[in-house]
């Protein structure tokens, strides 16, 4: 009598890459902090390469994934260095790392811009040395003819956006619908979830008996903070207690070096609208920003540009907080107006106020969105349904059962 053989998953080796990991801080680097844990808790190896950074060591392990970090995969240095003349380095580091993990499948974050050299090698040593699966994830879109090559020329086996938004994008520029997947962000809801306490404890202990409302997006005028500010003149002459959070960034990734030029307008801003006692900037650790969901009433997010998703969505609504938003890139995928929160027309700090009074003013209303929030946090966006999306994908492109 034959015995039915049971189909055991493929153990995989994961390779990513990307060029910037904690304590450099964006919405890919805590991507990759929800999903690379995640794979390694589902069984498979998982390595990164990734790019140099202060008081980081060049080989590390984190839950459980392999860490290693090079100097010319940073591209905070490398926009000061200049690109030219790195090839020969690029090819050394990338090749020794496949080298070392033998991946089944190599994984990259957004090598579809910044640098052509690396996009080269990647493809080069990935591909035609080595035969190895290459899959591509689009955490954003650019307008341009560097953006438009890299994502066209390379030959991706598979590219997996992280909103509709950006997967319509990468459609507008001429790939094919079949070999683009949307895969929305998971969060930790485990770590972020709906709590009566209430901890005003070190800097944030002012913040007690204030009603506040938090924008959890790094500090920039495309994340919308300057929106935040012009709204608050209008709500405070209604809830004068009622204070701004703005979550100032330092270790990110600053292509372009705008951050601080923003940061100068915005500080400016707030002095010039005499409201400086109902505005709070500060940097936080995600500990510190726990803690901000529990004691905020409101989260904002106003982007003023096509945002690719904002995974600060998903804090706040893991947190069972109403969520405000403008009608931004994939922003609206996420958020239903007047379901888990509202959307907004773009740069309207009129509406933006109208809502926060609304909800300042009704509890019921307040809690039944944030609950609701919460809800579609746990049905749809986990740490462990993107992992299993993502493993599709790799299943698909190595053929593994």
């Amino acid at each position: 009598m034959k015995t039915k053989k049971t189909k055991r998953h493929k153990k995989l080796r994961i390779a990513h890459i990307h060029w910037a990991f904690p304590p450099i801080i964006g919405g890919v680097e805590t991507h990759l902090v929800m999903l690379l844990p995640e794979l390694v808790k589902k069984g498979h190896e998982v390595s990164l390469l990734t790019g140099s950074a202060e008081g980081a060591k060049a080989h590390d392990t984190y839950k459980g994934v392999k860490i290693i970090r090079a100097p010319i995969m940073n591209l905070n240095w490398l926009s000061k260095r200049g690109l030219v003349g790195i090839e020969k380095e690029v090819r050394n580091v990338v090749g020794s790392f496949l080298d070392r993990v033998k991946p089944h499948v190599v994984h990259a974050h957004n090598m579809n811009y910044f640098s052509r050299t690396h996009a080269k090698v990647l493809e080069e040593e990935v591909k035609k040395k080595r035969h190895i699966p290459l899959i591509l994830t689009a955490h954003n879109s650019w307008d341009d003819m560097l953006f438009l090559r890299l994502t066209r020329k390379i030959h991706w086996d598979h590219i997996i956006a992280v909103s509709f938004y950006i997967k319509k994008e990468l459609m507008g520029i001429g790939c094919d619908s079949r070999q683009v997947t949307a895969i929305h962000h998971g969060i930790d809801i485990n770590r972020f979830k709906p709590t009566n306490r209430k901890e005003y404890k070190g800097r944030l202990a002012f913040l007690k008996d204030k009603r506040v409302i938090f924008h959890p997006a790094r500090m920039g005028i495309a994340k919308g903070c300057d929106v935040s500010v012009k709204a608050m003149r209008l709500v405070i002459n209604r809830f004068p207690n009622a204070v701004l959070v703005l979550a100032g960034t330092k270790n990110i990734v600053d292509w372009g070096t705008t951050q601080q030029k923003d940061i100068a307008y915005i500080v400016d801003l707030i002095d010039e609208s005499g409201i400086k006692k109902n505005v709070f900037i500060e940097m936080f650790t995600l500990d510190e920003m726990v803690r901000l969901y529990a004691i905020s009433e409101i989260c904002l997010y106003p982007s003023t540009v096509g945002e690719p998703f904002g995974l600060t969505m998903l804090e706040s609504l893991a947190s069972g907080k109403p969520m405000i938003v403008t009608n931004s890139g994939g922003m609206p995928e996420i958020i239903q107006d007047g379901i888990n929160g509202y959307i907004v027309p773009i740069k309207d700090y009129e509406a933006i106020a109208t809502k926060i009074i609304t909800l300042l003013d009704d509890e019921g209303l307040k809690e039944r969105i944030g609950s609701t929030g919460r809800k579609f946090a746990e049905l749809r966006f986990t740490k462990g349904i993107m992992a299993e999306n993502n493993i599709e994908i790799y299943k698909q492109v190595t053929g593994a059962k």
